[in-house]
């Protein structure tokens, strides 16, 4: 009954080239994370006005109650990460589940329209985090899936400029629609994002779906596995030159014949000349512990915590502070992310560029200059032109930093996997990889950082004030530096080293 669903047909389907290419693909995984975040961002300018007419709850408990909500939802998320990326991966294809997330997100969605308690809008924020861990952690396996390493920064640029666009346009759009329309018509706009998400994903067929009907020569590798089986790296996913591969990770995408097909779509298939994968113990470890052992992984994933912690911070006190300093209603409370979302369109070029030259440099000079642009936040203290403008010339700078170290980062933890795999026979990870693995740690770090940075944002701010917070937060940045520059794209030191011994074996050759 469901056959067109999990991708059993015996019949192609109708526009399947279309339908699977990788430009659909990218569209309906950056479609479904801007829905993700716009479903839960469109009601941070609504809720400082809504809970008090809605839910009874007194002006000076607001800021509590909101940082609640936001954590909340950065503990559900980072309950079901780790299960949805683990039946991914032994999942047959990715599209059930990924249309299953849409389940939750609607339920969620009703609670929080209906919702006149807070024990109703807390559950509707635990389902949407549920419904996020399916979108970040699915949908960007996907993505690497049908790109593979070569595009994946360009592809997380993309993404990266989707869940911008979604934090800018949510509590902007929340705002005015609120003001003008009421707390109704604000959901309105959510569900009719929903339809058109699930129209979107049902639509779309996977790459891996789509080899059985396209002829051969329009298969395409896109899985992080050459032609031969084997897992592209570079210098930079492998500093210590533990591997010799014959192709680098440069190289485009290459043809595949029809005998390699099943070796390109199902890792387990041992490359000709290659022994099945030995069952020794870091192959019987579940692969996301095994990532977990890598120093590149670990910091990758605490930049990733650490960003989701800045904005999420700014998600809990920006809206308040704005009304509280400058008098503005839920309008401008929306409108205040609009300098930190613009710079956010250079996320593809970023990701680009990071493609090209690897990730360390991106990612460092993103936290390096998010530290001086929160910490002068502390300037902004009374209601002036002056000082509007000084916060978003700060704002913009801050999300300046913030797009040259997330898109990166993302892509980051694909780079990871990769170096992983390439020191292993094929299928060390299983049938479907680690990708679906990998990013449920990314999300799990996403989403520590969404149950951090409310509390400690909104905590800090109504303890020891505005000043106070942002010269911490500052603080964090620029201590996430250090390890990212150290270990993004591979150890520095053991790259230094590796560069030294080949220095020496050119010198003993002369």
């Amino acid at each position: 009954m469901f056959t067109w669903l999990v991708g059993s047909d015996t019949k192609p389907p109708a526009f399947l080239k279309l339908r699977s290419s990788a430009t659909f693909i990218i569209i309906t995984v950056a479609t479904s994370v801007f829905t993700d975040i716009f479903v839960y961002g469109i009601v941070v300018p609504v809720l400082p006005f809504a809970l008090t007419s809605r839910s009874n709850i007194q002006p000076d408990q607001i800021q509590t109650w909101i940082s609640i909500f936001l954590a909340v939802y950065g503990a559900a998320l980072l309950a079901a990460s780790p299960i949805c990326g683990w039946l991914a991966d032994r999942s047959s294809n990715r599209r059930l589940p990924f249309v299953c997330g849409l389940v939750a997100l609607g339920a969620s969605t009703i609670l929080l329209c209906l919702g006149n308690s807070i024990g109703m809008l807390a559950a509707g924020r635990v389902l949407q985090g549920f419904s996020a861990a399916v979108v970040w952690v699915v949908g960007l396996a996907l993505l690497v899936d049908t790109v593979g390493s070569d595009g994946v920064g360009q592809a997380m640029g993309y993404v990266g400029l989707s869940m911008s666009l979604a934090i800018l346009l949510a509590p902007l759009l929340g705002g005015i629609v609120f003001a003008s329309a009421g707390y109704y018509a604000v959901f309105a706009m959510a569900f009719g994002l929903i339809v058109f998400d699930i129209i979107l994903r049902l639509v779309m067929v996977e790459k891996k779906m789509a080899v059985r009907w396209l002829p051969v020569e329009e298969v395409v590798v896109t899985n992080g596995i050459d032609e031969n089986g084997g897992h592209p790296t570079d210098i930079e996913d492998d500093p210590a030159g533990l591997t010799q591969p014959e192709s680098s990770s440069t190289d485009k995408p290459s043809l595949i014949s029809e005998k390699n097909v099943m070796t390109a779509t199902d890792p387990t298939v041992p490359a000709p000349g290659m022994s099945k994968p030995p069952g020794n113990f870091a192959s019987r470890l579940p692969a996301v512990i095994y990532l977990l052992s890598s120093r590149r992984v670990l910091s990758a994933l605490w930049a990733c915590m650490i960003m989701s912690s800045l904005l999420t911070a700014f998600d809990s006190v920006l809206p308040l502070y704005v009304r509280d300093t400058f008098h503005w209603n839920s309008l401008g409370a929306g409108l205040i992310f609009l300098p930190i979302v613009v710079v956010s369109f250079f996320g593809p070029l970023v990701g680009w560029a990071s493609d090209k030259v690897g990730s360390r440099r991106f990612a460092t000079v993103g936290f390096i200059v998010t530290c001086p642009a929160i910490i002068l936040l502390r300037l902004v203290d009374h209601d002036s032109l002056s000082q509007k403008v000084l916060m978003c010339a700060l704002l913009a700078i801050f999300g300046t930093g913030i797009t040259l170290g997330l898109t990166p980062m993302m892509a980051e933890i694909t780079y990871a996997v990769d170096q992983k795999a390439s020191r292993h026979p094929p299928g060390f990870f299983g049938k479907n990889g680690a990708y679906a693995q990998a990013y449920s740690l990314f999300n799990m770090a996403w989403a520590a950082g969404c149950f951090v940075g409310p509390l400690a944002g909104g905590l800090i701010n109504q303890k020891a004030g505005w000043a106070t917070s942002m010269l911490v937060l500052g603080c964090i940045s620029i201590v996430t530096a250090i390890p990212t520059a150290i270990w993004t794209g591979g150890s520095i030191f053991k790259k230094r080293k590796q560069a030294a011994a080949a220095a020496d074996r050119i010198e003993g050759g002369e």
